[in-house]
């Protein structure tokens, strides 16, 4: 495999992380089956759409996270990063099969629905964005009529929310691909030409990505609270994708290490990583207090649904859990300087963070879509059961897989001409 100076290094994907991640991925599948087809109730199906919502919006927001990451290092011309830009580069180049599964989901969830019943009276609701997409919701003539939704309907109708999903998600997904191409080409051209390319990539991404995530956030996930909105919960939104990312790169690089690639990544990298996430975790922190207690203290009906929801019973205790998962789990285990070089913590933390915003994810997602009959508080068995394990592992596995496998297409574990490699091979603090 080499030494540490080895920038010719290629990665082999084999062995028993490709053996697990695909028996991950058939896990998952196994787990969508099974909610569509041996448990074809009402209920498991919805549960089971919600999931899959859950999940492939974390897929692409983690694959999301990976092009922010590459696009302001280059944007800041950081040099201690670029020795391993290989893996975010490999995540980036996923990013298309997960924006397809994303918008396939959401369609899927759109155009299936099924029977409910809404003041005595049987309607036909989509699985997926029923707070809108039910048909009659803007029409005066309908008794399902709602003026709140009526005055969203320029923004919240299928073409349009339709159109704005895909035109993001292929401008995230074209950027991406921009800066793996560029990269690629400066191995075999050398020079400053590619770099400076992706500099303009990278410049060009992030102001349509300032502008556009919050949209992305408000259509794919606020959207199905439709009465509620949040000018926050964009931000809140961005800062748990990016430390979602942050945790699973970290997590890639502690396994390749430990495998005996990219020994040049040092604890003085993982340490910049380390603030990062810290960092993050705390911004995270803020904008979720800010949200919270703005709409806690004016007390408005129309904003004070949203956490009403989620302090019924069934979700009260993963509401505080999410706190401790992403705040004071993270602000504990990596305070310290040192703590951030312990690459142990680093594991334990990332691990926490990603189980976190998986549940701050869920808290998001799940009082949206499930409704259980009134006065039925459900088990823990009914909101965490079958789906919610195997379709995390499933999309897990597939993101391991994916990953893995387009790092293993890349000639070198490391931009070799990177103008900045040097620094980043010496790289200390």
């Amino acid at each position: 495999m080499g030494t540490h100076t080895d920038i010719n290094q290629q990665y082999e994907f084999s062995g028993k992380i490709k053996t697990w991640s695909l028996i991950a991925i058939v896990i998952g599948v196994v787990g969508v089956l099974y909610g569509f087809l041996i448990d074809p109730s009402d209920i498991a199906v919805q549960r089971t759409f919600s999931n899959l919502l859950l999940m492939s919006y974390y897929f692409a927001c983690v694959c999301i996270a990976a092009v922010f990451f590459l696009s302001y290092q280059y944007l800041a011309q950081a040099g201690w990063s670029a020795s391993l830009l290989r893996l975010p580069q490999a995540m980036a180049k996923v990013l298309p099969i997960a924006a397809v599964i994303l918008v396939v989901v959401i369609v899927a969830g759109l155009f299936t629905t099924h029977e409910v019943v809404v003041d005595g009276v049987k309607e036909h609701a989509p699985y997926l964005y029923a707070h809108w997409a039910t048909h009659g919701l803007t029409d005066p003539a309908s008794a399902n009529y709602d003026p709140i939704i009526a005055g969203k309907s320029g923004l919240l109708n299928i073409y349009t929310f339709l159109g704005l999903l895909l035109l993001f998600l292929i401008a995230y997904t074209v950027s991406g691909l921009k800066l793996v191409k560029f990269s690629n080409d400066e191995d075999e051209r050398g020079g400053m030409f590619n770099y400076n390319k992706s500099f303009k990539v990278a410049a060009i991404f992030l102001l349509i990505f300032g502008f556009t995530f919050p949209v992305f956030a408000f259509d794919t996930i606020m959207s199905l609270d439709a009465h509620w909105f949040s000018t926050m919960f964009g931000w809140y939104n961005l800062a748990a994708m990016h430390v979602s990312g942050l945790a699973i790169i970290v997590l890639f690089l502690i396994y390749l290490r430990k495998k005996g690639y990219m020994q040049w990544v040092s604890q003085d990298h993982l340490h910049n990583l380390g603030q990062l996430m810290f960092g993050f975790s705390i911004f995270w922190t803020y904008v979720w207090f800010g949200q919270f207690f703005l709409i806690w203290y004016a007390n408005l009906p129309e904003e004070t649904v949203y956490f009403y929801k989620r302090w019924e019973p069934e979700y009260k205790f993963w509401f505080w859990l999410n706190l401790v998962l992403n705040f004071l789990a993270p602000l504990l285990l990596l305070m310290s300087r040192d703590a951030k070089r312990l690459t142990a913590r680093l594991k334990i933390t990332a691990i926490i963070l990603i189980i976190g915003h998986w549940l701050d994810y869920y808290i998001m997602i799940m009082p949206g879509t499930m409704h259980y009959h009134e006065g039925h508080t459900p088990h823990l068995w009914e909101q965490f059961g079958i789906q919610e394990v195997s379709i995390a592992v499933g999309f897990g596995g597939l993101l391991i897989y994916l990953t893995l496998s387009a790092l293993s297409k890349f000639k070198s574990l490391v931009p070799k001409k990177h103008p900045f490699l040097d620094e980043s091979l010496h790289h200390h603090i």
